[in-house]
């Protein structure tokens, strides 16, 4: 099995300055005592997958999301991508070219006053010859929708158009993953939709591997795989079905469930015969259909 992203044993800890202060993972700890965030992480993710990631605040998840791409280093254990260690100095950059991240905020991200030139930056910073990058640039406003606002300032577009140009930027650099860090949290849901729907093609159309980090249960429910964290461990790992099908523990460790899959236990509550693994509303109306022609 083609695993390009493993860690085995993956500790981290963070040391925070002063107590007052907030860590990359969103906790905070007392002045110089380490806060544990990651606790013997051990995943492997296939090549062309799209991996779904769910723990509440403070669980690690961005913790484990920044050891892909180098951001963070492990304290103990190793992180592999592409077959590369993450903790070999000499090869960070060429994992850093490997793996793009999308964060939170587009506005963080964004730093040209045209998008065409903003998408271009990356690309020129890896020193890619013009034509090549114009190329480039065309090719990712093109696979994300954008091709149309490539002469536009971004402070002209909404929130999901923005996060959108963020995504080609990250394309134009031809990345073999791109990991989003809660990259739909400051979106409206048609924002959050135009992004999950670039995402879905770049994984099934262009066989990038996915890395997403969310706490929306719907976006998840899309992935090939979801992997839950709690405490900096992984506590629950499966399909979507098989995940959410755990509804009692999910919600023991502060997580809610997809809403088709919350109507269908209450459905089986009430006595209707639906099977276990609904997580999207097609699937919960398929099985409806069938306990109604029965």
């Amino acid at each position: 099995m083609e695993f390009i992203v493993k860690a085995e044993n993956l500790v981290y800890k963070y040391v925070a300055p002063s107590s007052s202060d907030e860590n990359s993972a969103g906790d905070t700890t007392d002045a110089g005592v380490p806060l544990l965030a990651l606790n013997g992480i051990n995943v492997g993710i296939k090549k062309g997958e799209f991996v779904a990631v769910l723990g509440h605040n403070g669980s690690g998840k961005s913790t484990f999301a920044k050891h892909i791409n180098c951001l963070l280093q492990p304290t103990s254990g190793m992180v592999w991508v592409n077959g590369i260690s993450t903790a070999d100095e000499e090869t960070i950059w060429d994992i850093r070219q490997s793996v793009g991240m999308v964060f939170q905020n587009p506005d963080n991200q964004i730093i040209a006053t045209i998008v065409e030139e903003d998408v271009a930056f990356g690309p020129e910073n890896l020193g890619i010859p013009p034509s090549e990058i114009r190329k480039r640039v065309d090719e990712a406003l093109a696979t994300v929708g954008m091709s149309e606002f490539a002469g536009n300032p971004p402070h002209h577009l909404s929130g999901g158009q923005k996060q959108r140009v963020a995504i080609a930027g990250i394309l134009a650099m031809r990345p073999d993953i791109i990991v989003l860090d809660e990259s739909t949290a400051m979106l409206d849901p048609n924002g959050r939709k135009e992004v999950m729907k670039v995402v879905k093609q770049l994984n099934e159309e262009e066989g990038i591997t996915i890395v997403f980090i969310t706490h929306y249960m719907d976006e998840a429910a899309l992935a090939d795989r979801v992997i839950v964290v709690a405490d900096g461990k992984i506590v629950i790992e499966g399909t979507p079905a098989e995940v959410f099908s755990q509804i009692d523990e999910l919600k023991a460790i502060g997580l809610d469930v997809p809403q088709a899959a919350e109507i269908a236990h209450k459905l089986r509550n009430h006595g209707i015969n639906l099977p276990q693994g609904v997580v999207t509303p097609q699937h919960l109306v398929e099985e409806l259909e069938k306990c109604l022609l029965k």
